[in-house]
């Protein structure tokens, strides 16, 4: 079911964000996390003979925007990593743009694509890849990392109270049996907190999947750059 107040909510933040690029008539913009499209559409839709360059390292995302703005002569698809930005633009023989978006974090539709391990509310082998060309998954990260590195990993990117707990009962669980799965992992988390803690309406495991999903995807690293 969809929350209309967050629906709302991002709604507004979308149009007040492409808003403050200020689009102008022949200018040229890039869309550095196309993701679903959102902004590129609202870029596109704002002014005319504009040139739009949208990243995304995720192949996925590429394939479906090209499909999505077929009928677009103006939009130029990068797949990469938003770091390679300076670089990847100049291969367009371009030297100068006029704006740059960036939304940074995951993107709607990788949440709601189950088999991509993101959500902590659907059940999939523990992926998380933005770039499925990456060697590092979410999988690795739990089954291989030591406990100290999971408790910085998630204590420092997921902000989470309860790292310690958690990464020690990861350790727990995994030197039983591997593990695989999604649920697996929200299971461990949720034995890891008190009733208390469960009980405060937002979901245990969240905070944890961040962590593991900035750690898989290097996402500070990229903003870094």
């Amino acid at each position: 079911m969809v929350n209309t107040v967050e629906y709302k909510h991002k709604t507004v933040l979308l149009n007040e964000t492409v808003e403050n690029v200020l689009v102008q008539d022949g200018k040229k913009y890039v869309d550095a996390t196309f993701g679903g499209g959102g902004h590129s559409s609202l870029i596109l839709n704002s002014a005319k003979n504009i040139e739009l360059f949208v990243f995304d390292k995720d192949l996925v995302a590429i394939e479906n925007g090209k499909e999505k703005f077929k009928d677009y002569d103006n939009i130029i698809f990068i797949n990469d990593d938003f770091s390679n930005i300076k670089k990847d633009i100049l291969n367009q023989n371009v030297d100068k743009v006029d704006g740059i978006i960036a939304d940074f974090g995951v993107s709607s539709y990788q949440l709601d694509t189950a088999y991509r391990g993101f959500s902590y509310m659907q059940d999939a082998p523990l992926d998380m890849r933005m770039d499925r060309k990456n060697t590092l998954s979410a999988y690795e990260v739990i089954n291989n990392y030591s406990e100290d590195e999971l408790y910085k990993i998630i204590k420092d990117y997921g902000e989470e109270k309860r790292a310690k707990y958690i990464a020690r009962t990861i350790i727990e669980r995994r030197s039983i049996s591997p593990i695989k799965t999604t649920f697996e992992l929200v299971d461990i988390i949720m034995a890891a907190v008190p009733a208390r803690y469960r009980e405060q309406g937002k979901h245990p495991a969240r905070k944890t999947f961040q962590a593991i999903r900035i750690e898989v995807n290097q996402e500070l690293k990229s903003i870094k750059t």
